[in-house]
């Protein structure tokens, strides 16, 4: 076989695997991701995130193709404005189910060693590895970040909501 048919069956076959980790992503049971446990938490060699400030996750995380930009009707919108307060539990998940999706990906993605036998499906494997990399890195990145804001409402609207009692307590007993 030519080298560019090779190279056209390991394109199918990841598009293949692509479009089925998708299709899967979506489909997984959202109550079974846990951010705080195993594999998700945030380790503390990556000091809550931090640690990928170093790559300026911030400046590129929003250059590389996204789901919910290319197909915003089937994915959570992930815009911080408005009331993010509630939709930040789906996100924080959301962020769990990518990177599992994206790490099924790569790891599938070695495929292409039986669908391209020799040196082009090993680099090829390496290659859609490699561009999986970042994705799982924005998730990482992202997760604690959404915590920490979760925290930080849940904290204000429960002293919100203490002080609306006081207020209460203090006006009903004028």
């Amino acid at each position: 076989m030519t080298v560019l048919t090779m190279i056209i069956r390991c394109l199918l076959y990841l598009a293949v695997i692509g479009a089925a980790g998708f299709v899967v992503g979506r489909l997984m049971p959202k109550d079974k991701f846990k951010p705080d446990e195993f594999p998700f938490r945030t380790y503390k060699f990556e000091r809550d995130g931090k640690i990928y400030e170093r790559i300026y996750v911030k400046k590129w995380q929003n250059k590389i193709p996204d789901m919910s930009r290319i197909l915003p009707f089937l994915m959570p919108k992930k815009a911080m404005s408005g009331d993010y307060a509630s939709r930040l539990p789906v996100m924080i998940v959301e962020t769990c189910v990518a990177e599992v999706t994206h790490m099924a990906l790569a790891v599938l993605g070695f495929g292409c060693v039986f669908v391209w036998h020799g040196p082009g499906g090993i680099i090829a494997s390496i290659l859609y590895a490699i561009g999986n990399m970042p994705y799982i890195i924005v998730q990482r990145y992202n997760r604690p970040r959404f915590e920490r804001l979760l925290k930080k409402s849940t904290y204000a609207n429960r002293e919100g909501a203490r002080d609306a009692e006081i207020s209460v307590q203090g006006s009903s007993s004028r």
